[in-house]
């Protein structure tokens, strides 16, 4: 079988399905509820046609894991049970005129979104396409991996447990304070999962310059893209944060953004809080 032509098939079927989905449901997470599996499908694909290279099988192994872990995390916030959209979606609704918002749907939640799914997952064709055995190198890629793995289930559990003790707080009729996660992780990072995540696909693109000795392929756009996409995360929703906590600044100035790094000392400036 053509894999490619499989992928793209797959492609275009979630795209049509989430955008039909977030109409009929007029939700708008299809495409988060669907982000940790698909990526499995897509690696398999190449694995099977590969007639189960190795490179290939350890590559699938490695984003099944993934995707496993992703989902779990997910599934406890309620996010495949009717009403678990993620919050962020209705407050840019609320920022947005409604024809806005549709052509944002269609063209960024729907297909952009799945473009960049489809894309970091890309590095699978091109160990499809330079078959070799398995090196040292991917070994230690594989490692690496499954400790940013390790740190992304350890944030997102952290951030888990920050999120219950809220939750009990308030059922208390108590304010919960601080009202976001300073510690643990997120005293050297406001966002180690962000980090950790990106981490595992920049990893994952590792594996097709091990296959083929050369650092740069058109492959590693996929990597560059959910990075970027990232960024525009953050951005927005560290707007919310500020909007929300006045003391949110402060957390901003003394702690990286994503990668992890001792804390700053000392309060921000007047003048630059400003």
């Amino acid at each position: 079988m053509n894999p490619v032509m499989v992928c793209l098939w797959i492609f275009a079927a979630v795209c049509a399905g989430t955008w039909l989905l977030s109409l009929i449901t007029r939700e708008y997470s299809w495409t988060d509820r669907i982000w940790s599996l698909v990526p499995l499908a897509y690696v398999w694909v190449f694995a099977v046609a590969s007639g189960f290279e190795g490179r290939l099988v350890l590559m699938a192994v490695l984003v099944t894991l993934w995707g496993a872990r992703l989902t779990f995390n997910f599934a406890r916030k309620g996010g495949y049970a009717p009403g678990g959209e993620d919050y962020r979606w209705a407050i840019l609704r609320q920022r947005m005129k409604p024809w806005q918002f549709a052509v944002f749907n269609l063209a960024f939640i729907s297909i952009y979104q799945n473009i960049i799914i489809f894309l970091m997952t890309l590095p699978a064709l091109t160990v499809y396409q330079n078959p070799a055995p398995l090196n040292a190198g991917d070994w230690i890629l594989a490692v690496l991996f499954a400790g940013a793995l390790a740190g992304e289930t350890a944030a997102d559990q952290q951030q888990w447990n920050f999120q219950q003790w809220k939750g009990q707080e308030r059922k208390s009729g108590r304010t919960p304070t601080p009202g976001f996660l300073q510690s643990g992780l997120f005293r050297y990072s406001r966002h180690p999962n962000f980090f950790f995540e990106q981490a595992q696909w920049w990893l994952f693109y590792g594996f097709a310059v091990a296959a083929t000795g050369a650092w740069l392929h058109w492959t590693i756009l996929g990597a560059l893209l959910l990075t970027l996409l990232f960024m525009g995360s953050t951005v927005f929703t560290e707007s919310i944060s500020r909007s929300r906590y006045p003391d949110y600044v402060q957390y901003q100035y003394r702690t990286s953004a994503i990668i992890p790094l001792p804390p700053r000392q000392g309060l921000r400036p007047a003048a630059e809080a400003g």
